[in-house]
């Protein structure tokens, strides 16, 4: 990390487009960053640097604080940090068995993921609609076991036949592929293990969560 001095230095660089053609001095400084200028001055004698208000101060100004602290060009941060995007991950929230009303205000911690996968899940403007939740009990194996986190697309709440979706039937929540019912104006919500019937739900009881688009490896930061 660069100096006490230097990052200060670069904040009066920052500071002179303000104050016109007048130099720059320690106490606009202090202002700038919300400290008294007597606090300022021991902080400098100690070359002790301000983080949480240059935090601040970084983020009110749109300035990068890699390049402030650490000289450190935007440019050269992008490719690395483009690598990886997060979604949510509702923690206490699992798909296809347990009771339990869903809330998505809750709580929740986020899952970072690669490039390859923010591309399948449609692109970085998408991931707002992007949420994962855990696989409880095994009625969807092979293809999703206990444990598995499902990326739930929100915006895919219209039912598709044969589409594999979350979806809250009464108070429980369930990951099924949903078809029509044949001729009966119903559902017809299937598990993948044939050990579990199939479930026959009127379109009013079944409220769709959203489309299962990707299994993903369970990784929280």
């Amino acid at each position: 990390m660069l100096s006490f001095d230097e990052v200060s230095a670069r904040l009066k660089d920052i500071l002179s487009a303000e104050v016109g053609d007048r130099k720059v001095l320690d106490k606009d400084v202090a202002e700038a960053l919300g400290i008294a200028p007597a606090y300022f001055a021991v902080l400098k004698k100690r070359g002790s640097v301000p983080l949480a208000q240059i935090a601040d101060f970084c983020a009110l100004k749109k300035i990068s604080i890699n390049w402030l602290l650490y000289d450190q060009a935007p440019k050269s941060l992008e490719e690395s940090t483009e690598k990886f995007a997060t979604i949510r991950y509702f923690k206490q929230i699992n798909a296809s068995a347990g009771p339990g009303a869903l809330n998505w205000e809750e709580s929740y911690e986020t899952i970072r993921i690669d490039e390859a996968l923010v591309h399948l899940l449609g692109g970085r403007n998408h991931l707002k609609y992007i949420d994962a939740l855990e696989v409880r009990g095994d009625s969807m194996e092979p293809m999703l076991r206990d444990g598995d986190l499902v990326a739930v697309d929100r915006s895919r709440q219209e039912v598709k036949s044969g589409g594999i979706y979350v979806v809250r039937i009464g108070e429980e929540l369930f990951v099924k592929q949903i078809e029509p019912d044949g001729g009966k104006n119903a559902w017809l919500c299937t598990s993948f293990n044939s050990a579990y019937p199939a479930m026959h739900v009127r379109p009013s009881d079944l409220h769709v969560i959203g489309e299962a688009v990707a299994v993903m490896q369970k990784e929280p930061q």
